[in-house]
Formats: C-alpha cells, structure tokens, sequence
C-alpha cells in the first residue's frame, strides 16, 4: 500500500507544503513535471523522484569533476575529481577522470585526461554517436601568450590557460581516440603588437576574443575560466561559457580539426571562430558596461527541438559582480536567417538587445536570497516548466508558467564530507554542479526496475505525499471506472457534464503505459496483471484514480 500511494504521490499531486521539512522535499504541487531528476555531490549520483524517494544511485571513487548526465542506454557519465599531485593546472571545476557507470553501478570505462600540460575540468558532454566532448584546460607559455599578442604587463603568472574541447571515441574499458579538436588559441586577436600575424582591429573583428580584455578580472592565467560546454544535435553546434569574460559563444561542431583552427570551413563558413556571441559586447568593443547582460552565467544551452521553445537559449545568470546582488534565469533569442544562422549586422553588437523571457522579471531593489555565485543551471521541462538549480544552496525548484514554484527540494549531503542530514537540519554545505530532470519516458528507464526507496535524508517525513490518496474521495470525483477491477475493456464514465481532455494510465513505478488517450473506453488486456493510476486531465481539474488489471 505504501508503494502505491507514494507513486501516486510523485505523479498526481495536489498542492503542498511540508510543514515540518527542511530537506529533501519540502514543497510540491499538481503542476510539477512527471520525471526523475539526476545531481551528483561528494561521490555519490542521485537519481530522485517528485517525493525525494531515490530511484537509483551510483558510487565513485572521486569527488565531482563537476558534470554528470543519465545516457539514454541507462549508461552514466559522470566527470572525477583526479588528485594525482602532480598536475600543475590549478583551475575551479578540475577534474582530470571521465567514466562511465552501468544501470547497476559497475564502471565499465574510465579515461585519464589530465597532466602536467592539461586537465579536463567541469564539464563533459556525450554526442549522439557515442562518443563524448571533453572541456580542458592547457598551457601557453609565457613565449607563446606574448607571440598570440597578449600584453606582457597582464602575464604575472609567466602563462595562460588555454581552453580546448576535444571529441573522444571511447575505446575498450580505459582507452580513447580523439577525433576532433578546437582551441579558443587558434581564435585571438590584439591590436598592441602590428607585428604579431593575429593583429587587427577588435570592433571590426567580433568572432575572434581579444586577447588583452580582462573584463574586470586580475590577470591570472585563468583569465577565461570556461564553465560548460553544451551540444545542439539538430544545428551540429556547441555553446560555451566564459564565467570570467560573462559572454557565450557558439562554434560549429561540423568543421574538420583543420578547418576549427582558422576562419573558413564547415557548414557556416566561420571555421573555428565564434559562430554567436553574447552577454558582454563591451569584449569586442560594440558596447559598455551599460550594455552587460551576464555576470559569471552557467550552463547556456540551445532548447532542444520538440521542447517548448525550442531554438532559444536557455541561462543561469549567477548575478557575481553586480548590484543588488541576485541570479537570475535568462531565455534569450538569437536573430537568425535559419537555424544555426546568426544575424550580425557590422558595427554593433550581437542581438538581441533583451531577453526573451527572465526570472524574476525585474531586477530586485535589494540584494536577493535567490543567488548562487558560483555553479548552478536551469532547464526547460517538456511540460513547459523550467528546473532551476541553485547550486551553491544546494537547492533545486521548478517553476510553472506562472513563475510559481511548483516543486521544492533541499539536498540532504554534505558536499565536504558526504554525511546525510536528518530531517529537520539545516545543511550548511551542500553545493552541487547542476540538476537534470528526464522525463518518465526518456529511453534509459525503458525495462529498468523503477521502485522507489527511501528518501536520501535520514528520519525522512513522506506524511504529505502519502495522505496525497485521500485528497479526492471517489465520491468526489466527476468520472467513475467501470469495470474495476477489470481483464479487458474498461469504461470512463462521466458523473458531470465537465468535458475529459486526456486520459493517461501509468504503472506503479510512475512509467506511463498508455498516454494521452482520446476515448473513454479502452482495452487493457495486453496489460500485465497489478495496480495501475489512471490520469484524467478536464479544463479545471486533474483527478486520478487506480485500477486493478487481473
């Protein structure tokens, strides 16, 4: 029975705040978006449901390196912390270990990408082909920053970092091919040196990154400090964060090795250099300060197709450097002749010149409790609703269309140490890189054991999700099932003259086993024999109710 209400509980929810709770799940609503949201902290991948409960969970040997996605064979990818005492990159984000976990915890790849020369750090990101990009930093020196033309009076670390991404084919259980390769190097411009090769007026030059600008920031080798890279399927393209310089760039993935190195090639004709860019036009000398949308953003990334909308570009403003202090979430977008095409009319800047959609709507008149410096991300959920990560707090929420909270949570761990809250603490260190929501249907669940377990937290209180059964007598509802239980057909019979909209029939571990039904009376004989929660959505209502296959 407690299976039964607590899956009822993730997937049909009315409205509630857990009084008592100060983690874990602490607010949830009948908007929320059906799926399982994906985190990892200290050494441990989470995979949560609505209520908390955790539907599976890996175990590393490495802290986060900081990445980790769910791949739609039930695969994990999650980047390590590698501390091998030697590398001599000193970046936030290091990492330096790939791997990849099967459903049941057992790695079935590891890959080494750092040394003394470079380090992966941040993020990892996996491609259609089963191969994988790889964000790393490496060395210029001090000969070759002055011979990219950077000012010697901004080198008082005698080097650079050099962001690179690399496409690797993963081989057998601990080797890799690189494929591809592009280096934000092979892209710079300076106007203090005539006798340097990348010389060159900045303002007429927007799609390469001039070398001298510093944005604000001291001139420490870690002058880009590069945070995310994302990959767009339908366009080939990848999207990049520059925390330190507060700008996304967008480069194109179809290029050869070759070609990423210069200014022509591929299916855009920009080779290697910034297909987009945006945030921050005083980097190119199109605008000014006044002209500064992001502050240290994270996790820019194009809304994939088939989602709501779709093609816009979705990022965490963290909100570091301005005043009052506040994050908020950004959708902004592009102007374009096609998909992929950017519009850039010479002499200004990249548009638009607003977001498209903001949270909050407005900037605050005081400093705000919504703000992370550091980390964090948000997501555009298949329901409309968007999954928002506050990672610094450790603290995710989604909002509905409304900008209402509609789903609340806390995470338990402590990132330091990996020790488990009870409910009724407060964590104090609980920092996390990012949060991913998959929908109930997203192919790694297909034939997977599915059933809840307990919350992470430990004195977990479910009472709110469990008393969610008796939220809607049967008398109370407008439609009653007829036969139930049943072998074959069932019938939805209307108690009112309010009109059904859809009909959904989910199983016990929240998988949806027929969706959006149009006629009240269907078979479900090719069912298994269990319970079953059948969904019926009206213009004013949700109601839900189980069956019983035999």
């Amino acid at each position: 029975m407690r299976k039964w209400t607590t899956i009822l509980a993730l997937l049909f929810s009315i409205y509630y705040i857990f009084g008592q709770n100060t983690v874990g799940t602490i607010e949830i609503s009948n908007d929320v978006a059906h799926g399982y949201t994906l985190f990892t902290i200290h050494k441990k991948v989470y995979l949560i449901n609505n209520c908390g409960q955790v539907i599976n969970e890996w175990t590393s040997n490495y802290l986060p390196g900081s990445s980790v996605y769910l791949l739609p064979n039930g695969n994990l990818l999650r980047a390590g912390y590698l501390d091998d005492g030697e590398n001599e990159i000193l970046i936030g984000g290091h990492g330096g270990i790939i791997e990849l976990f099967n459903w049941e915890g057992d790695i079935i790849w590891s890959f080494d990408y750092s040394d003394s020369n470079y380090r992966q750090h941040h993020d990892v990101h996996p491609l259609p082909n089963g191969n994988m990009l790889i964000l790393a930093a490496t060395i210029m020196t001090y000969q070759e920053a002055i011979d990219a033309g950077r000012d010697p009076n901004k080198l008082t670390e005698n080097e650079l970092y050099n962001e690179q991404i690399i496409e690797l084919e993963p081989i057998g259980t601990n080797q890799g091919n690189v494929v591809w390769e592009w280096n934000v190097k092979d892209h710079l411009i300076q106007d203090i040196d005539e006798t340097k090769d990348n010389y060159g007026i900045i303002a007429e030059n927007p799609r390469k990154l001039d070398v001298n600008f510093l944005n604000d920031w001291d001139d420490g080798n870690n002058w880009l400090h590069i945070n995310s890279i994302q990959y767009d399927e339908t366009r080939d393209q990848i999207v990049i964060s520059s925390r330190r310089l507060s700008e996304i760039w967008i480069i194109d993935h179809s290029t050869t090795t070759i070609e990423a190195t210069g200014d022509s090639g591929g299916l855009y004709g920009f080779g290697g250099d910034f297909l987009y860019r945006w945030g921050n036009p005083l980097a190119y000398r199109q605008g000014t300060q006044a002209n500064r949308q992001l502050f240290g953003q994270h996790m820019p990334y194009i809304i994939p197709e088939g989602l709501p909308n779709e093609g816009k570009i979705m990022i965490f403003n963290n909100g570091i450097g301005r005043t009052p202090v506040y994050s908020n979430i950004l959708m902004i977008d592009p102007p374009i002749t096609s998909p992929g095409n950017y519009i850039y009319n010479s002499g200004s800047s990249f548009g638009p010149v607003t977001s498209y959609f903001s949270y909050p709507d407005s900037a605050p008149l005081e400093d705000s409790e919504f703000f992370s410096a550091i980390v964090s991300n948000a997501q555009q959920l298949p329901n409309g609703n968007i999954l928002v990560c506050e990672g610094r707090e450790g603290h995710f929420f989604e909002l509905n269309s409304l900008n209402d909270v509609v789903w609340d949570y806390i995470i338990p761990v402590n990132s330091n140490d990996g020790s488990i809250s009870a409910q009724g603490n407060n964590p104090t260190q609980n920092l996390t890189f990012r949060a991913i929501k998959y929908s109930l249907d997203y192919e790694a669940f297909t034939n997977r054991n599915l059933t809840p377990l307990d919350p992470i937290e430990l004195n977990p209180d479910l009472t709110p999700c469990n008393q969610l059964l008796g939220t809607t007598s049967f008398e109370d509802r407008s439609f009653t099932i007829y036969p139930n239980p049943a072998s074959d057909i069932i019938k939805i019979i209307q108690n009112t003259g309010e009109e059904i909209n859809e009909i959904n029939l989910f199983n016990i571990s929240g998988q949806l086993v027929m969706g959006n039904l149009s006629s009240k009376e269907f078979s479900i004989s090719s069912l298994p024999t269990g319970m079953y929660i059948i969904q019926v959505k009206s213009n004013n209502k949700i109601q839900f109710a189980k069956i019983l296959k035999k």
